[in-house]
């Protein structure tokens, strides 16, 4: 099967976006893993671009290891800039499973999307129990053999977990983030996020990804680590949240909803032969 596609990243959170609005390929799920595959393509995530009825587009997320995500912050940013071009419009309306997502399209490859109100409920998480989101109690230990123990909660689109740490290069995220994507408290697993909080206004996180591994960035963890921030007093209701090659820009407005601003690469045309 021979597809033409294309390749963007956000701060290094990279896709293969396939359009399918002319033509289904029905991929299976072992074709998705291979696409996702570095020694292949390679990308975090697999992006398939779906006809829709009053929206611009549909979008469907695989990860890597060809689950089915709920939610891609970063790589809603990336389709609203590809298909902005593609018409012209400054504004952009994506359909996801977790709803209707509207896409600005700035100056400079900028993007801001607005993800939607977080949820913090913990049927709403999920979790397999009632617990406080605030403070999950997770117990992590560092390099060093401390433990420190917490976990703020917080749903965008799908499930995540934030641990404020002191360091966060004291840890090794490759180890903690499968044990804690897998942990009983998350029957959909979750997104696992190392946080320090530098100021009221800037937080530097690294990011394990559910079913995806370590990434450069993720765009819904951003959104996520911002609210918990706010969550637990410590940011103010705008915030940057800095991954390895750069910043997004998170913002709650006064309904809660959760706004994303950041950049995008320019979009790459690529040849896809499985």
């Amino acid at each position: 099967m021979y597809i033409k596609a294309f390749k963007m990243d956000g701060l290094g959170n990279d896709f293969v976006i396939i359009d399918q609005r002319s033509q289904n390929f029905n991929l299976k799920k072992d074709q998705i893993v291979k696409i996702c595959d570095r020694n292949f393509i390679g990308c975090d995530q697999l992006i398939l671009i779906q006809k829709i009825e009053k929206k611009d587009a549909a979008l469907e997320f695989y990860n890597s290891d060809g689950s089915i995500s709920g939610a891609c912050g970063n790589g809603t940013r990336c389709v609203a800039d590809l298909l902005s071009k593609e018409n012209n419009d400054k504004e952009i309306i994506l359909w996801t499973s977790s709803g209707s997502l509207k896409s600005k399209i700035l100056d400079g490859n900028l993007v801001e999307t607005e993800i939607g109100v977080a949820k913090t409920e913990w049927s709403k998480i999920p979790l397999n129990k009632e617990l406080d989101t605030k403070n999950l109690n997770i117990p992590i230990i560092n390099k060093n053999g401390v433990e420190h123990i917490g976990g703020t909660s917080v749903n965008v689109g799908n499930p995540h977990v934030i641990f404020f740490v002191e360091n966060i290069e004291d840890y090794d995220l490759e180890k903690i983030g499968p044990e804690i994507e897998n942990h009983k408290y998350f029957p959909e697993k979750c997104n696992v996020t190392l946080a320090k909080v530098i100021n009221k206004n800037l937080i530097k996180v690294k990011v394990w990804e559910r079913g995806a591994g370590l990434t450069k960035a993720c765009g819904t963890a951003a959104c996520a680590t911002a609210v918990a921030g706010n969550i637990n007093g410590l940011t103010d209701k705008k915030t940057d949240i800095e991954f390895a090659l750069g910043k997004l820009s998170i913002s709650i407005d006064e309904n809660n909803s959760v706004h994303m601003k950041g950049p995008v690469s320019d979009v790459k045309n690529i040849e896809i032969n499985i």
